[in-house]
């Protein structure tokens, strides 16, 4: 696992491995990696948001659970990005498959459910539900 977290911060060991790309896809491979940034940055906003704005909900400390688990999974993507812009340059620079990752569909599920979640308390607080 270590020597995985040093390989994002050495640039010089990505560019010993394999031949030099074309550029565009390393740069196509930098804007996704920006992209989950953007995410995961959206997701702390909305975690903070949370925090700050939503009123008491119906369960106790619900809406903390909420910003928590905001800020968690924004803070996950992150990290999940470099570490698949990572793998995928690696793969691009020595002419194999891209990685696969089940990652985009677990993060779907998760925001999909927590949307489902903010739902149902929002209609158990608008409805009066102690």
């Amino acid at each position: 696992m270590w020597d995985m977290i040093r390989r994002w911060f050495d640039p010089r060991e990505l560019r010993e491995v394999g031949t030099t790309p074309d550029y565009r896809f390393s740069l196509a491979n930098e804007r996704t990696f920006l992209a989950w940034l953007r995410t995961g940055l959206a997701l702390v906003a909305g975690g903070l948001a949370a925090a700050q704005f939503l009123p008491p909900l119906p369960l106790a400390h619900l809406r903390e659970v909420i910003a928590v688990a905001l800020l968690l999974l924004g803070g996950t993507v992150a990290v999940r990005a470099v570490d698949h812009w990572a793998r995928t340059e690696r793969a691009i620079r020595l002419g194999e498959e891209l990685p696969a990752s089940r990652f985009p569909a677990i993060l779907a599920l998760a925001v999909g459910t927590g949307a489902l979640l903010l739902v149902v308390a929002v209609l158990a607080n608008a409805f009066g539900t102690p």
